[in-house]
């Protein structure tokens, strides 16, 4: 069964954007991006391949969701939508405005990955936001977390609010970079 992967930048102080859903505080520079560009290739957006002349082989990841606001975080994006190397699923009730590769929906996200686990593929990667995050918290199989060495103090937290519930987990791999940044992977005990 596929599994659903929580991989994403967070501060320190657990924040995964600035309020106004921008991430330019994060270090863009630095060994942890040769990482990302090597290992990482299929989370890399269309226009970032376009520009590096890489080529994801879809082995981590074959798709990606995100909340409306991660999806429009990333700005105008090309006609394939943000990551068009992936299926591509947007969340929102009240939004629909998306590039024809790109799927929208309102309709309840842990039905949605429940169907894309029991199909064939590769990793389903949970882009963002919080708020998404939240709702599918009894669906993460792994959460892969690159923290970066920064405090925002305020902005869009790792989950948004929700019930008290803790969700164990172990750590199966950590690696630090000369950059700051620490890439923890953990493992969701169920």
């Amino acid at each position: 069964m596929r599994e659903l992967v929580y991989y994403v930048a967070v501060s320190l102080d657990g924040y995964i954007a600035a309020p106004d859903d921008t991430f330019s505080d994060f270090p863009m520079q630095g060994d942890h991006i040769d990482m990302i560009l090597r290992d990482y290739t299929d989370t890399i957006p269309t226009l970032g391949l376009r520009a590096t002349g890489l080529t994801p082989d879809l082995s981590r990841f074959d798709t990606v969701l995100m909340g409306w606001n991660t999806y429009r975080a990333g700005g105008v994006h090309p006609p394939e939508g943000p990551y068009g190397h992936l299926k591509q699923y947007v969340f929102s009730r009240k939004h629909s405005a998306v590039e024809p590769a790109v799927t929208s929906t309102g309709d309840d996200p842990v039905e949605i990955v429940r169907m894309l686990k029991s199909e064939k593929g590769s990793g389903i990667w949970l882009a963002g936001g919080g708020m998404l995050a939240s709702a599918l918290v009894g669906e993460i199989d792994r959460l892969i977390l690159k923290v970066n060495p920064v405090l925002l103090g305020s902005g869009k937290r790792l989950f948004a609010e929700r019930e008290y519930s803790p969700l164990r987990s172990r750590l199966v791999a950590s690696a630090s970079y000369e950059s700051g940044v620490v890439v923890n992977e953990y493992a969701v005990d169920r």
